[in-house]
Formats: structure tokens, C-alpha cells, sequence
């Protein structure tokens, strides 16, 4: 357990224990910390005592923690800049709250999710998206310039309460917003300035339960499935699969691309499609 440094050699460099989390039902850690600069935050809602942790990567020494009286949950931070101010945007199931990097201190928060949060915030413009999808739904676009708790007050935003992805993160692409719901393979392509569908909801043909997190590029969108099969999607309001291309195991992790590579890590092995 813990946080190590490492140059590239492999050495060491230093470490730091946070403790041991204790996750809902033993099922473990999911969140990635994040990186900026020198700071790199450190999710730790658990079944203990939660809090959000930066550490200075020179040293990992801790600049700052927080308390969060959150449970279990395995979303990633988001740390975005809004008129000059960093900001750490972390999810929890019972509210998504924004902290300054600078010293941690609460700047907005709000209400209305589900539980078991585990997808990315994602960063739209002037406003940042979450979504949850477990025991429930809700995906709510709210204001960077928000101040305190603005849960009934979301005057500069939208929440939706019938439309949320439960382990798989939404993307954004092209000024639409591409949200599937719980684990299903069922898309919604939303207006990010109202949040209401623009098509009817689209039902993925050939995919099962959804755990990787869609990519996009050049105009299509990839969603992977745990059966191992790949759909490709032409976007757009009414988007039109393009392809589905069968692997012979489970796909869990979100694919990776990189120039006119597609990198997908299979159970067993990583497949690289040029």
C-alpha cells in the first residue's frame, strides 16, 4: 500500500502512506489521482474516514488534506482552470463538490446524484458535467463560477435525473454530450447548453454491459464492451454505426488513441489496430 515516486531508472525516489481504504464491499481502488504541475491530488472516499489529499511531488510530502464526509466512490478528479482560479472538482455520492488547489478550500458544491460515483467530471466550456448511474440516475452540467451550495440553485446549468453512466465516463464531442445509462448499451446524445436529448435514445447493437469509457477521433466514436466487441459510431445527433469488430475477450479498460493507432487492453492481452 501506498505512494511511490519513481524516476526511470526504477529507483525509488519517496513514498508516502496514506493507510489502508476500506471499500464497499472489499471491492477495491478505482480512482486515479491527478496531475497537475506539481500538485497531484489524491482521491480517498472510503468506508473510513474520506478526505482528498494534494501532495507535493517533489517530496510527497502533503500540502493539504480535506475531510469529506463521503462513502465509497472511484471517480477520478478533474482540476480545471475558471478565470484564473484552479480548481479540483471531485465527484461523491452525495455531492459533487469543487475545492481550490491552492489550499483545498470549498468553493461550490451540489446535490442530486446517485450513488457509487465512478465516472470523470468532464469539463464543457465554463462548466464542468458529472454523471452517476447506480441505485438511480443523474447528470448535472454545472457552473466553474458557482458559489457556495447551489444543489436547488442551478440557475448557469441543467440536472437530469432519468439519465446517468454508471462505470463508463461520457464524452463530449463536437458540443454534444454522448451518455450512456447505468452499464447498458443505450446512448443519449444530449444539448450541453439545456441538457435535453436531441434524437431519440439509440440502443448499441452488438455490445453488452459497458465498463470501458467511449474515445473519439476523426468524426466516429469507439465504445467497447465487455464481450469484446468494438462498435463504431459515425457522431452526430443521430449517429450511425459504422462498423462492430469482434475481439475474443472481455474489454474493461477504456481504449487509447494515438495518431491512427487504437490501443485496447484486452483480459489477457493488448491489442494495437492500425
Amino acid at each position: 500500500f501506498g505512494l511511490y515516486a519513481l524516476n526511470l531508472k526504477g529507483e525509488v525516489l519517496w513514498q508516502t502512506d496514506l493507510g489502508r481504504m476500506q471499500t464497499r464491499n472489499e471491492f477495491g481502488e478505482g480512482s486515479s489521482p491527478a496531475l497537475h504541475q506539481d500538485w497531484l491530488i489524491v482521491p480517498w472516499d472510503h468506508e473510513g474516514e474520506s478526505r482528498l489529499v494534494a501532495i507535493d511531488t517533489a517530496d510527497g510530502q502533503i500540502r493539504w488534506q480535506v475531510d469529506r464526509d463521503e462513502p465509497s466512490g472511484w471517480a477520478t478528479p478533474l482540476i480545471v482552470e475558471q478565470d484564473g482560479q484552479w480548481q479540483v472538482v471531485m465527484h461523491g455520492t452525495h455531492r459533487v463538490r469543487s475545492y481550490r488547489l491552492e489550499d483545498g478550500e470549498l468553493l461550490w458544491e451540489c446535490g442530486g446524484q446517485a450513488t457509487n460515483p465512478i465516472a470523470t467530471p468532464l469539463r464543457y466550456r465554463s462548466q464542468v458535467v458529472c454523471t452517476t448511474g447506480h441505485r438511480g440516475y443523474a447528470t448535472a452540467a454545472i457552473a466553474l463560477t458557482s458559489q457556495g451550495d447551489v444543489t436547488d440553485r442551478l440557475s448557469d446549468g441543467w440536472l437530469r435525473t432519468n439519465i446517468g453512466s454508471y462505470i463508463a465516463s461520457p464524452i463530449i464531442y463536437q458540443d454534444r454530450l454522448y451518455v450512456t445509462k447505468g452499464r447498458d448499451a443505450i446512448l443519449h446524445v444530449l444539448d450541453l447548453e439545456t441538457g435535453e436529448d436531441v434524437s431519440p435514445p439509440m440502443r448499441l447493437v452488438g455490445l453488452d454491459v459497458l465498463y470501458a469509457s467511449p474515445v473519439a477521433a476523426a468524426g466516429r466514436l469507439y465504445f467497447s464492451a465487455r464481450n469484446g466487441n468494438t462498435l463504431v459510431l459515425e457522431a452526430g445527433d443521430q449517429p450511425k454505426i459504422v462498423a462492430t469488430n469482434p475481439l475474443e475477450e472481455p474489454i474493461d479498460a477504456s481504449p487509447v488513441i494515438i495518431g491512427n493507432r487504437i490501443y485496447l487492453r484486452g483480459e489477457s492481452h493488448l491489442f494495437c489496430i492500425e
